[in-house]
This record gives C-alpha cells, sequence and structure tokens, in this order.
C-alpha cells in the first residue's frame, strides 16, 4: 500500500485507497508514518475532520527519526516501519499541508494560512507536490475572502508545481477552480483558454483521459451558454457524461446538473431547470472550494422569475437573510438573490423596490472592490431593472449603460435575456438612445419569438413562456402526455406542471377548453409556432 497510494493519488483515486487504509488495524497504522500521513490525506479529501489530528500526530510522532531511516525500519525502539523512504522525508512539508487543509475546513483561516506558509518553508524546491499542495491551499483562503487576485496568482503557481510533480488530476482541479475565479471577475474569455487547455492535457495522455477531463467540457458548457450558444452548451455536456463519473472531479456531479439546468431555464423549462437543480443538491460536494453559488440561492432564482415569491421568501428566512446584513464574498449570490426577491416584490410590501435598490447599492459598491466584474455587471442589470420598475427610464438606462459597456468586450449574452421582457424593454429603449449600438442589435436578436417579447405581443395578462408554447403546440396535436415529455425530452411531472400552469393562464379547466382558447386569441400563429 505504501508504495502504491503514491501514484493512484497522482490518479485521485482516493475512493480506492481510503477502504484499504480502513481495513488496516490501528496498531499497524500507528507505526507506519507514511500511512498514517495519507489516511489523514483520504479524509480530508471528503472533507472529514473527524480523525484527522490523531493521525496526523500518529505521524508525526516519528519525524525525529527522519534521519535513521534506514533498511525499512528504524526510530525508537525499532518499532517505526517505513518502506518508501523518500516519502517518510517528506513528512514534514505533507503534515504541514494537511494541516493548513484541516484548519481552511475548519474555517481557520489564518491557521490554514500560516501552515500553508510553514509548509512552503519546510519542503525543498524539489518536492512540487508539497509546494503545489501548499500554494493551492494557500489560494483557497484567499478565494474565501474574496481576493481573487491573490487567489489567482497562488493557484498559477499550484498548478506549475503540480504539473512538474506529474498529479495532473490535482493540475484539473486548480484549473477549475481558477476558471470559476475568472468567471467571477468577469473574464469568461480566459476562463474558456484555461478549461480548454486543461481539457487537452487531460485527454493527451497515451489515448484515455485523467480524471477531471469531464470537468472541463462542462466548463466550457457554462460560457457557450453564456454567450448564447445552447446548442453548442448542450454539445459539451454530453461529452462530459459520455466519459462517465470515474473521469469526473468530486464537484463534477452537481456542477453538470447545475450546468444542465441553466440550459433548461434558457429553453423556458424552469421545472425541468429544478428538477435538475434538486438533483444536484443532494449530490453537492465541496471538495474544498467555498460554496460561492449555493443551489439552494439557484433555485429561489427561478421562483422569483415564476411569481412563486412566497417560496423564494421561505427559504431567505431559512438562510436567516436580511437587506441590512453586513456583507461578505461568501453570501454575495445569496444577497443579490434576495435583491431580486425584492424587486419583485413590489406588489406585496410597499417599499420593497427601494430597499431592494438600497441592498443593490451596496452589493455594488462591494463587487467593485474586489475585482468582481460579473457581479458588477449583474447588480448594474437589476439597478437597471429596478429603476424601470419606478417608472425612472433615465436612471434605468444609465445603469444599463454600464453593464453593456462591461459585458460587451466579453461576450456576455444570457446575462440579459435571462432578465426576460422587462430587459427586452429596456434595450428597446437603449436603442432608441443609440446606446451600444450593434451589441444591443445583437442582444435584442437573441429574444426569439417565443421568448420574453412575446410577452408584449401576447393577449394575456401573465404571458406563456417559451416552453409552454412548446407543450401548448403539442396539446393541440394528437399526441398524449407520455408522447409529449418524449417529444420535448422531459419527464412527465414537468409536462404535467407545465399544462397546470397554461391551464392557469388561460383560465381552462381541460385540453379541449385550452386548444380551443388557443385558436381563439391565435396564441401560437402570434409567437411563430413556438420555437
Amino acid at each position: 500500500m505504501e508504495l502504491a497510494i503514491p501514484a493512484m493519488t497522482r490518479l485521485r483515486q482516493e475512493a480506492t485507497i481510503r477502504p484499504w487504509l480502513e481495513a488496516l488495524p490501528d496498531a499497524v497504522l500507528r507505526v507506519r508514518p507514511v500511512l498514517s500521513d495519507a489516511y489523514a490525506g483520504s479524509l480530508l479529501v471528503r472533507g472529514e475532520v473527524e480523525g484527522v489530528e490523531r493521525r496526523l500526530r500518529d505521524a508525526e510522532r516519528w519525524l525525529g527519526a527522519i534521519d535513521e531511516v534506514a533498511d525499512g525500519e528504524a526510530g525508537p525502539a525499532g518499532s517505526m516501519v517505513v518502506v518508501d523512504e523518500a516519502a517518510f522525508r517528506q513528512l514534514p512539508g505533507q503534515i504541514a499541508v494537511h494541516r493548513a487543509g484541516l484548519a481552511l475546513i475548519l474555517g481557520d483561516l489564518a491557521g490554514a494560512g500560516a501552515n500553508a506558509r510553514r509548509a512552503l518553508d519546510l519542503v525543498g524546491a524539489d518536492d512540487h507536490l508539497s509546494r503545489g499542495g501548499a500554494a493551492a491551499l494557500l489560494a483557497l483562503a484567499s478565494w474565501t475572502i474574496g481576493d481573487l487576485d491573490e487567489a489567482s496568482r497562488w493557484y498559477a503557481a499550484a498548478i506549475a508545481s503540480l504539473e512538474r510533480a506529474g498529479h495532473l488530476s490535482d493540475v484539473m482541479g486548480c484549473a477549475l477552480a481558477l476558471a470559476d475565479i475568472r468567471l467571477a471577475q468577469g473574464r469568461p474569455g480566459e476562463a474558456l483558454r484555461i478549461f480548454e487547455r486543461s481539457l487537452a492535457l487531460a485527454t493527451g495522455q497515451g489515448g484515455h483521459a485523467l480524471r477531471g477531463a469531464a470537468d472541463m467540457y462542462v466548463g466550457i458548457s457554462t460560457i457557450l451558454r453564456e454567450r448564447g450558444d445552447l446548442d453548442g452548451a448542450g454539445r459539451q455536456l454530453l461529452l462530459a457524461g459520455e466519459l462517465g463519473d470515474e473521469n469526473g472531479l468530486p464537484q463534477n456531479c452537481y456542477r453538470s446538473r447545475v450546468a444542465l439546468a441553466a440550459i433548461r431555464r434558457a429553453q423556458g423549462d424552469p421545472e425541468g431547470a429544478l428538477e435538475l437543480l434538486t438533483e444536484a443538491e443532494r449530490l453537492y460536494v465541496g471538495d474544498f472550494s467555498p460554496d460561492v453559488r449555493p443551489v439552494a440561492a439557484i433555485k429561489a432564482r427561478i421562483w422569483v422569475a415564476q411569481d412563486r415569491l412566497s417560496e423564494a421568501f421561505d427559504w431567505a428566512r431559512k438562510r436567516s437573510l436580511s437587506a441590512e446584513d453586513e456583507l461578505s464574498y461568501l453570501r454575495e449570490f445569496e444577497h443579490v438573490t434576495l435583491a431580486r426577491m425584492l424587486l419583485a416584490g413590489r406588489a406585496r410590501e410597499d417599499g420593497s423596490v427601494q430597499r431592494g435598490l438600497n441592498l443593490l447599492e451596496r452589493l455594488l459598491q462591494a463587487a467593485e472592490d474586489g475585482g468582481r466584474t460579473a457581479g458588477v455587471i449583474e447588480v448594474l442589470i437589476l439597478q437597471a431593472l429596478g429603476h424601470q420598475a419606478r417608472g425612472d427610464v433615465r436612471a434605468a438606462l444609465a445603469q444599463l449603460a454600464r453593464a453593456l459597456a462591461l459585458a460587451e468586450p466579453e461576450g456576455y449574452v444570457r446575462i440579459f435575456i435571462d432578465e426576460g421582457a422587462p430587459m427586452a424593454k429596456l434595450l428597446e429603449a437603449a436603442a432608441g438612445q443609440a446606446i451600444a449600438p450593434a451589441y444591443v442589435r445583437r442582444l435584442l436578436s437573441a429574444f426569439g419569438p417565443a421568448e420574453a417579447r412575446t410577452a408584449a405581443r401576447q393577449p394575456l395578462v401573465e404571458p406563456l413562456s417559451a416552453r409552454e408554447l412548446e407543450v401548448l403546440r403539442l396539446l393541440a396535436g394528437d399526441l398524449d402526455g407520455p408522447g409529449i415529455a418524449a417529444e420535448l425530452v422531459v419527464s412527465l411531472n414537468t409536462v404535467r406542471s407545465h399544462t397546470k400552469s397554461i391551464y392557469a393562464k388561460l383560465a381552462v379547466n381541460s385540453r379541449r377548453e385550452a386548444v380551443r382558447r388557443t385558436v381563439e386569441l391565435d396564441l401560437l400563429s402570434r409567437t411563430g409556432r413556438g420555437r
């Protein structure tokens, strides 16, 4: 085991290593410091803390015998057993790295930084594995507090060291984190290059993909979706799925479902998106990374778009969110979600739009100070929509112009389109004022006839979504419920949810009445017969 574990760790095969170590009697582990340290690492990689300190102390008590290691056995009373002498000599640095990881999981950022820097002081210039691990933990600590520039610097150093060490699957994990940071900084072009380089590295290893390759496909998918290429985004997810879970890092199971949910929502299928997000919540694994975009908050955003505000506010209460909270990077996504709820809740609570705008002003300052340009763009968009809701078109266009100026160089599309009909109306006003004319024309063209601008033409108080129009078109045909589900590649429950919503919006109680009402209102021809 001691000789096999280094190579298996390079391939991120901790799931195999862990039961091996668990099968060993405690008395055996206590006299094998290399295995004790490996056991601590196998616990930490799954985010577990119970037993880590004990195993590190078991390994640490033999460190005084480093100079005595010979013939596979040394130490006080000759009881220590070492087979991998090189690994034993690297133990001081590795133990410091693992202590840094333990501190990070426990929320002790100062302790994580101190132990990671101690590891860098302890290890030699040629111990690329320990140096890479320490740099990655310093990056994580910086990321957690929102210092994205410092986090980027340490991740770049970690990637370089881990690549020299041959730990390419760990390179994938650091590249994934660095790309996430670039996305937060509003630099999707750089994130795309990181994903593509890492994918080439992961798939260029003698005909088989390394663990982490699937994650790169998922990452590329998120950028293509944001740029409006839903078909390309879907193809990337199919490629990720073909590789299977064994070629994904621990986060991939939930990240791939979040990515697919975003595509479903863009296609006008919010119920399908919510199903995927519920599954993603169940599969969530942090793998040390800070949870800066909680899945539950993404669900709350869909509820807001569906006008299911009671469910959204229930979520906010459970999270103890308030518009007056002290702001932090870790909760920024949640507070932006709360601001969305306040803007949408104007019919239910006097002053909610102003409270939302006040919160957005504070969030804007924090995002600007932290260099989080993607967050700045989103907050500016929401401010524009909030001013529009109050009838202040001049203020709305001023904030929209700022958002467009930041977004255009990187080709953002869905961040505007996902706001639906109010954004389409605001962009049309921007076009009338010749604000970013070429970019605005491109964004307006991305609103298909079955998208949000349909709302301006549908003779309904609450317009049908793009996916509801597709279901309505199929309801007018001969397919039964399962047939419609198969045609749309969704579950039967999703079709039923859409049908229920359609009946409510059309004020009917049956399929026959829905078809009749559709003909009366000429809905399908008005919307180009769906997508």
